[in-house]
């Protein structure tokens, strides 16, 4: 029995391993677009006039059609303003935002004609503090690789 004492630790200690290992982790790749940057910045400075301070702010791979989910801690009675920024080629631009509930509390399109179409921005209070997922997708035909940009601001004046 002894003699079992290591071999069967040996055992655990390579499922343990193996199992650490399969645990793949999605993680989202940042961007680069100085097209989209110079965008955000003068949102940010023109918020930043109204009040708002970022919150959290991310460039990210998207691919056209698929929705890209960024999950927000938002408090109850706090004025968020959220930002969307995508790629100026894209032909439609889409975000929708749910509550921890799965309701879905906002959704705003824009197409590649409109005036500032490839950013959506747009005020929210939420009634509870909880988690809130935002899902912004844009569709290009040229193109199955985009970059984004997402923002999240708070007013404190």
């Amino acid at each position: 029995m002894k003699n079992l004492r290591p071999l069967l630790s040996a055992i655990i200690f390579l499922l343990f391993s193996y199992s650490i290992n399969a645990q793949d982790v999605i993680r989202q790749n940042a961007c680069s677009s100085p097209a989209i940057m110079l965008q955000a910045d003068s949102m940010k400075k023109e918020l930043a006039k109204q009040g708002f301070i970022v919150v959290k702010e991310a460039s990210m791979e998207m691919e056209s059609e698929y929705e890209m989910p960024v999950i927000v801690p938002l408090t109850e009675g706090s004025w968020y303003q959220f930002v969307f920024i995508g790629d100026i080629s894209s032909k439609l631009y889409e975000v929708r935002m749910f509550d921890w509930n799965e309701k879905q509390v906002v959704y705003q399109k824009k197409m590649w004609g409109d005036v500032d179409g490839n950013v959506i921005s747009y005020s929210y209070i939420p009634q509870f503090s909880e988690y809130h997922m935002m899902k912004p997708v844009q569709v290009n035909k040229k193109k199955k690789g985009l970059c984004g940009y997402v923002m999240l601001l708070k007013k404190v004046k």
